[in-house]
C-alpha cells in the first residue's frame, strides 16, 4: 500500500477514534489523519513488544483504532 492509502486509512481510523472518544476535539482533517497513522504505529510497536505480532506485520484496523483512541485521550489531557 502506498502513502496515499496509508493516509486514507489513517483518516478513517482518526475519524472513528474521534467519534468513539467523548468530548469536543478541535482537530482538522490533517491532524485527524496523523492521529490515525500514529495510532497504527503505536499499535504496531505495542503488538511487537507484547509478542502478538511479528516484525514487519501491520497492526490491523482494530489495533490502529485502539492506538488512535489512546493517543487522542493523552492529547486531550495534555492540551488542558
Amino acid at each position: 500500500m502506498g502513502i496515499i492509502g496509508t493516509i486514507l486509512i489513517g483518516l478513517v481510523v482518526g475519524l472513528l477514534a474521534r467519534w468513539l472518544h467523548p468530548g469536543h476535539d478541535r482537530l482538522g482533517l490533517i491532524m485527524t489523519a496523523l492521529l490515525g497513522i500514529a495510532g497504527s504505529v503505536l499499535a504496531t510497536f505495542a503488538g511487537q513488544a507484547l509478542g502478538l505480532i511479528r516484525m514487519g506485520q501491520p497492526a490491523g484496523f482494530l489495533g490502529a483504532l485502539i492506538g488512535a483512541v489512546v493517543i487522542l485521550f493523552v492529547y486531550t489531557r495534555i492540551k488542558r
